[in-house]
């Protein structure tokens, strides 16, 4: 006690210091606000108080963080020959369990997820030098289950890109054709999984950022339930629209993966239902499809290439062979998708990334101290290294937000109720429905003398079929229908919120098809 006492006496910088009379005048004409003769002295006053009481008090105190379970060592960057297509950001070694549903499985991880100890890039020179401190919940999962981590995969600038250009490490390469894009913003995981470098991988999707790269790499890639897999310890680009998801070679490791990192977060993630259950995906794979009814979204091929078309319409009729009746359905809000789910994104990420730094607020939940204080600084010193994706959402966003506020966001989630709706009552007669993940097959990277509008276009131009179902957060999944020129064409399967076994169980289905 004597000890606490005279502590107490020494002298103890303040975790926050108080603003004098000439930034407070400044604040005041920035918000707008007058303020009468002695008025700011008093409300300066307060705020000394409360940020000498409250403010420092909580900065003394020891916030809870996540665990760390399992020992690991930094790894290394690799060199460009240990590096095919450029999947990968950084390897390391990282041993679970010594048991459990994963065991002997490989794992890479889409470079926006924390892994303890791991340096942390997502793919911009802003964030270059971050070792997290915590593991991500998904990372935790894997590991408990016996899974072993060979290192983070590359992702695009701040994962803001469908394409696989932005990435201040340079391009990752379709393993197609080098010359094309792999997709993005899981490009490296996608990559590594078709390379065979990993038997599965994470991947984040927010328009599309899972089954991009899957699509055009030709491999599975799945975005559940939104809240079903818990975003705890991943970098946040818009809360409403932030999915992880599992990315494999075959449906049946991804609803492996599915299996072991889906499930309610206990006290960690908010946006989850408390009485979540994870059903036992892989038990549900038989390939039958008896009794079921598919819809083919006549809205999800309109404006696609006539090969995208072809091959996933041939494709979803061969669901036939299993039982299930297809036939097309009309979803008149899916052409309005893409719109609704802009300023959703637009000025989500603004406030969330940049004005939120790499959090957001309003919603309870584990928040990430050590990479918020890292975008901070990276934001305000860094900012002329932000790539042209981001800083067209920078300014986008500050200037909605200086001229219209956030009417636009409200009006957009609005009608993604409406949205929301007009999938539910589709899939109230349909099992799942089909249409193609992306418009047209891989393009080719840009070159040196591409100019920025074609660099936007090939960044951005892919996401009318992807990106309303982040918004609504319906599961998603991409699988190869067939091959246009030697590139993948990928088709999309979506189902009812938390029916995730069903899009799973239809993908299986046209998967053994293939095998006869």
């Amino acid at each position: 006690m004597a000890d606490k006492q005279g502590q107490d006496c020494l002298y103890k910088a303040q975790a926050a210091q108080t603003p004098s009379i000439s930034e407070l005048t400044e604040l005041a004409q920035e918000l707008g606000l007058h303020c009468k003769d002695g008025e700011l002295e008093h409300l300066q006053d307060h705020m000394g108080e409360t940020l000498a009481g409250s403010y420092q008090t909580i900065s003394d105190l020891v916030a809870p963080t996540l665990p760390v379970k399992y020992p690991r060592v930094p790894g290394y960057r690799p060199e460009p020959e240990d590096n095919q297509c450029n999947a990968w950001y950084w390897k390391c070694n990282i041993e679970g369990a010594p048991e459990g549903k994963l065991k002997g499985k490989t794992f890479g991880i889409k470079d926006n997820t924390c892994v303890a100890g791991v340096p942390m890039m997502n793919g911009s020179k802003i964030m270059e030098g971050f070792v997290p401190d915590i593991d991500a919940t998904v990372i935790t999962r894997i590991l408990d289950a016996g899974g072993r981590i060979l290192g983070k995969t590359n992702s695009e600038h701040m994962c803001f890109s469908g394409s696989s250009w932005t990435n201040d490490t340079g391009p990752t390469l379709n393993p197609h054709d080098k010359s094309r894009s792999a997709g993005g913003s899981s490009g490296g995981s996608a990559v590594a999984v078709y390379n065979g470098d990993v038997d599965m991988a994470i991947g984040g999707d927010q328009g599309g950022s899972i089954r991009i790269p899957a699509s055009w790499c030709g491999i599975v890639g799945y975005k559940p339930t939104w809240g079903l897999v818990p975003y705890t310890g991943a970098l946040p680009i818009e809360i409403t629209c932030d999915h992880l998801g599992p990315m494999a070679r075959n449906v049946r490791d991804c609803a492996l993966l599915l299996e072991v990192i889906a499930g309610y977060d206990e006290g960690r993630d908010s946006r989850q239902p408390r009485d979540l259950e994870v059903p036992k995906y892989t038990e549900l794979l038989d390939g039958k499809l008896e009794g079921w009814k598919i819809g083919l979204v006549t809205e999800g091929f309109t404006g696609c290439d006539s090969d995208a078309q072809s091959i996933v319409r041939e494709a979803a009729q061969q669901l036939s062979k299993a039982g299930a009746q297809v036939e097309d359905v009309s979803v008149p809000m899916h052409t309005h998708g893409f719109a609704i789910w802009s300023p959703i994104f637009i000025e989500g990420t603004y406030q969330c990334m940049v004005r939120g730094v790499g959090a957001g607020y309003h919603y309870k939940g584990y928040y990430g101290e050590s990479v918020m204080t890292k975008l901070s600084h990276g934001y305000k010193m860094e900012a002329k290294q932000l790539s042209e994706t981001m800083k067209l959402v920078c300014m986008f966003g500050k200037y909605i937000e200086k001229v219209y506020g956030n009417r636009f966001y409200g009006r957009a989630q609005n009608l993604n109720m409406k949205l929301t709706k007009a999938y539910d009552e589709a899939l109230l007669k349909y099992d799942v429905l089909v249409m193609p993940t992306l418009p047209y097959k891989a393009p080719l990277l840009p070159k040196k003398d591409c100019t920025l509008p074609e660099r936007l276009k090939n960044a951005l131009g892919m996401l009318k079929n992807t990106a309303p179902f982040d918004s609504t957060g319906h599961p998603a999944l991409t699988l190869n229908a067939g091959y246009s020129e030697g590139l993948p064409i990928g088709m999309m399967i979506v189902g009812k919120q938390f029916e995730d076994a069903k899009v799973l169980q239809a993908a299986f289905a046209f998967e053994q098809l293939q095998k006869k």
